[in-house]
């Protein structure tokens, strides 16, 4: 869907579409309720929805993790909209039969779930399966056709089971086969993952359209594309109808797919699963992340000609008129770690440019030197001050070869990663813990035979103060001049691909170009006219004294600007917890050009629009403000503690993430006079419209 609103300045609303609560809703928002939230948006003045992910993550409520790159969430389907249960004009009766019914069981999912105060995910999901496919028997019923039976392909009549709309939408849309026949199974199979299965763990293309032929398989895999069907419909319908009110819908893309997914089950040439994703070392995460996600396989997406992410923006453009890029740098280069690994911090980037053994023996590094610096050596006294003797002799015995007569130990041949030390029997926690440490205890990591790079902090290794001066200054060169090799091959990649993308499809591409940013991420974004991703509380001038914030007016027209992410905490939350508060409140008022008052310790409504004013006012194409900072605008709306606006806390597993839900509905808003004064100050607030286009300015 083409951008409607090119260069123009735009005012949004970013929300998980699981997070909108109207009357209708039950427990959860649905693809009708975006009409809804779009009203909102339009009583404002503001012209631009974005939406996280709204693709199937089965059993998984982050939308980050979905089992598919195509199907879409049937926990968003309303139910109550299917045609099959609408009565047609000038008749009495709906096309099924206990139609009435049905619609009681839905009404009693709404009184069930529509107070909930967060999202009931599992529960919700379970129930709508559950009445779906009570509709689906009762629409074979009224059709004639016969349970079990596998519908013939081409020429069917209702009576022989086939669906004049399903089977004609099957055809279009190819992805179905493989996604139904993996729900399926896996259902099947204990809601296992597909390498566990029995069977059918390695699916090609003729052994997937077998199952849609079975006995007692096919009716199910047309269950599931009907529900995708109707999935579709209503979403498309709801983006159409938001598009005639001049409000774009702009979609998220996540980069990777989960392992345990219909598309690495069945197409797994377009990745590489000896090796998972994260991201390297940071302020926030001493260990990095590891995400657990397979990497692709670049050199197998090119030979055809990257048609895995072509399809998926084919089907994304059904909807969307902009998308976001999760996580774009690896479209330049990816942190991937080892299939054994738990933490984020033995990986390496690829594509990278990593030092061979014979540029390092060149340098006078002799192989024993060479195991000294790769191959973490740990003295008995380390295990022992940890853990104390015992337990330093079990730890011993269980994961370490003595190194001669000597009291120094390297790992086992076993151990290939963080996970084999988690994973060994009868070690006490201290010692386990002194393991995992010495593990990562290294100056060079070897990735591949002759091949390495440096430990992430490899200054802080061990062994780095027993190198000479001399041999210190010549691997810090080496690892200068690979860094500067690996920017240049980053630069080609990430033009090539994102590139090849953006010729795809109509879209307008954003990106998420968070966190250690090479210096050829924002050139090659702003050559192919890629907006950039510009956060409040992290555009700063981070090698200055002071660290100052980077002034909105100096955002790049090419960006979108916003106060808070799903990952990080809400403004509010942010002020109270994280803040500088004198430093960002100093920083609003020069930048306002106004006396604000004293520094608040909490945020109230003003002084929250005050601070997203910084967003309105900057020099971003798009102004994006997340459901819950605009609400917190609102006294009589907004939570009483700032912690139930977080969405997401990356690194941690509990019901809390991704069960954000509005604590009022879409129409509570609606008549909330003063939020709607405050939001359309900020509409107001945004830059005076330029005749002239995009700018292909800097970045900052």
């Amino acid at each position: 869907m083409r951008f409607a609103h090119a260069g123009r300045f735009l005012s949004g609303i970013v929300a998980p579409l699981s997070a909108l609560r109207t009357s209708g809703s039950p427990g959860c928002g649905e693809f009708p309720d975006l009409l809804a939230l779009g009203k909102l948006a339009e009583s404002w003045g503001f012209n631009l929805l974005q939406l996280l992910p709204v693709n199937d993550t089965g059993t998984d409520s982050s939308p980050y993790s979905a089992c598919s790159a195509f199907a879409l969430h049937p926990l968003y389907l309303r139910i109550g909209e299917l045609p099959e249960l609408a009565v047609a004009e000038g008749s009495t009766s709906s096309p099924l039969p206990s139609t009435e019914t049905y619609r009681a069981e839905e009404q009693s999912l709404v009184d069930r779930f529509g107070g909930s105060a967060c999202v009931p995910y599992e529960e919700l999901l379970e129930a709508k399966l559950a009445l779906l496919w009570k509709i689906w028997l009762g629409k074979a019923a009224c059709s004639g056709s016969k349970r079990g039976q596998t519908p013939k392909r081409g020429g069917q009549t209702p009576n022989e089971g086939a669906d004049p709309e399903l089977e004609p939408w099957i055809e279009a849309n190819p992805w179905i086969r493989a996604y139904a026949a993996f729900v399926e199974l896996k259902a099947r199979n204990g809601g296992r993952p597909w390498w566990e299965w029995k069977e059918h763990r390695d699916p090609g293309r003729d052994e997937i359209e077998a199952l849609w032929k079975a006995d007692g398989l096919s009716d199910r895999l047309r269950f599931h594309a009907w529900v995708q069907m109707r999935a579709e419909g209503q979403f498309r319908g709801a983006a159409e109808a938001l598009a005639v009110k001049g409000i774009a819908l702009m979609g998220d893309l996540p980069i990777l797919m989960s392992d345990d997914s219909a598309d690495v089950w069945a197409r797994r040439s377009c990745f590489n699963r000896e090796l998972r994703a994260g991201a390297p070392p940071d302020m926030y995460s001493w260990l990095g992340q590891n995400w657990g996600f397979p990497i692709y396989d670049w050199a197998a997406l090119a030979a055809e000609d990257y048609g895995f992410w072509v399809e998926r923006l084919a089907e994304a453009d059904k909807f969307y008129s902009a998308y976001r890029i999760d996580h774009v740098l690896g479209f330049f280069r990816i942190w991937c770690l080892g299939e054994r690994e738990g933490s984020g911090y033995l990986g390496r980037f690829l594509p990278g440019s990593p030092i061979g053994r014979g540029e390092l023996e060149a340098a006078g590094f002799s192989p024993e030197r060479l195991r000294w610096l790769s191959l973490p050596h740990v003295p008995s006294q380390r295990l022992v001050q940890a853990a104390g003797e015992a337990a330093a002799r079990g730890a011993i015995h269980a994961a370490l070869d003595r190194i001669g007569d000597e009291e120094l130990f390297l790992f086992k041949p076993a151990i290939m990663g963080e996970r084999d030390i988690e994973a060994l029997p009868g070690v006490s926690p201290a010692a386990r813990d002194c393991l995992l440490q010495s593990w990562r205890d290294r100056v060079l990591f070897e990735e591949s035979p002759g091949s390495f790079v440096p430990a992430w902090r490899y200054r802080e290794a061990s062994a780095w103060p027993t190198l000479s001066e001399g041999e210190r200054a010549c691997i810090e060169s080496l690892v200068s001049r690979k860094a500067a090799e690996a920017e240049e091959l980053w630069a080609s990649t990430g033009e090539r691909l994102l590139g090849r993308l953006q010729k795809a499809v109509p879209m307008l591409p954003c990106a998420e170009d968070l966190g250690a940013v090479p210096d050829c991420v924002p050139r090659v974004l702003g050559s192919l006219g890629i907006l950039g991703l510009r956060v409040l509380r992290w555009t700063r001038r981070w090698s200055e004294p002071g660290q100052p914030y980077v002034s909105p007016a100096e955002y790049p027209r090419l960006s979108v600007a916003c106060a808070s992410v799903h990952d990080s905490s809400s403004l509010r939350s942010w002020w109270e917890d994280e803040a500088d508060r004198a430093g960002i409140w100093g920083f609003a008022s020069s930048f306002l050009g106004r006396e604000l008052g004293p520094c608040p310790e909490k945020l109230g409504p003003r002084d929250g629009e005050i601070l997203l004013e910084l967003i309105a006012a900057s020099n971003s194409l798009f102004a994006v403000y997340p459901i819950q900072d605009l609400i917190g605008l609102s006294e009589s709306s907004r939570p009483a503690d700032p912690r139930e606006e977080r969405i997401n806390v990356p690194g941690t597993v509990g019901r809390g993430n991704w069960s954000y839900r509005m604590p009022v509905s879409i129409d509570e808003l609606l008549g909330d006079k003063a939020l709607a004064a405050s939001a359309k100050r900020l509409a107001k607030a945004r830059p005076k419209q330029e005749k002239r286009g995009v700018p292909d300015d800097g970045r900052a």
